[in-house]
């Protein structure tokens, strides 16, 4: 099994180029990412795991301005996002940051997205809550366009692009419906969730794990009737707090990467709780 880890990297942490560079050295097989643009002060959404939002959460970096500097200094380390809020950017330009990070890095990235939860802050970008969903299908579609091989156009619900020029391309060949990185689609388990990672993804980042054993089933037998090669679909649980007993299950499910979470923290701290996972390696 894998181990990967994600952090909220921000101006208070370790840098994104000393955290890849121990991450590559000690072995770890990749570094997630997460987004937020900004976070409203004046926010009615509650914080999902309960309490106050943690203050990191309104000072994350730029996902893909950080994981291109640890695609700089690593040579085999994976770069994902975890998760990339797709309905809060323009599309075209997406597609060129994905495919560039992509490129530079000789194929390494995973497209890890979502729908979002901080009604407030997608509000600011002027998406609409409740069509949120298909408005992040209609722009992957749209990007699935721009990496297409040849100039090809879109006219979708939410945008369009005509047939254009659009270089570099995402490495990876177009495998089935997915154009473009490893893409995996974040949430929770349910039927609008798992019909999205039908349709146009290589798997499932679950948050936390939690309840595999009953999601798992279903999302296999969706993913079956739909067409897809059953050995493709990957489910990489996300954000994981590690046990010997956790990942033993995770294995058991035919698991092959996890996601552990680091705190957002300086150096020291970081270091230390890296070499504490280690021993999972």
């Amino acid at each position: 099994m894998r181990l990967s880890v994600t952090i909220f990297l921000t101006d208070e942490t370790i840098t994104p180029t000393r955290l890849a560079r121990e991450l590559e050295q000690r072995g770890f097989a990749g570094l997630y990412l997460p987004e937020h643009t900004h976070i409203p002060v004046e926010r009615t959404t509650p914080y999902p795991a309960g309490g106050e939002l943690p203050p990191e959460y309104g000072r994350t970096l730029d996902p893909f301005v950080a994981l291109g500097q640890a695609a700089a200094v690593t040579e085999r380390l994976g770069l994902g996002t975890g998760i990339t809020l797709v309905a809060q950017h323009d599309p075209v330009a997406l597609a060129k940051q994905i495919a560039t990070v992509d490129h530079l890095s000789g194929g390494r990235l995973t497209l890890g997205l979502g729908f979002g939860w901080n009604v407030e802050e997608a509000a600011d970008h002027g998406v609409e809550w409740r069509t949120r969903r298909e408005l992040v299908r209609d722009r992957m579609v749209l990007m699935r366009a721009l990496w297409a091989e040849e100039p090809t156009p879109y006219e979708g619900e939410f945008g369009s692009v005509r047939a254009s020029y659009a270089y570099p391309k995402p490495v990876r060949k177009p495998r089935g419906p997915v154009v473009g990185p490893r893409t995996l689609v974040g949430g929770a388990a349910g039927p609008k969730l798992f019909s999205h990672i039908c349709e146009y993804a290589d798997g499932w980042m679950p948050i936390g794990g939690r309840g595999l054993s009953e999601s798992l089933p279903v999302l296999r037998g969706a993913w079956a009737d739909t067409g897809r090669d059953p050995a493709a679909l990957q489910v990489v649980p996300y954000a994981v707090f590690p046990n010997p007993g956790k990942l033993a299950h995770y294995a058991d499910l035919g698991i092959e990467e996890v996601v552990v979470q680091l705190p957002p923290a300086g150096e020291e701290e970081v270091l230390r709780v890296l070499d504490k996972y280690a021993e999972y390696l």
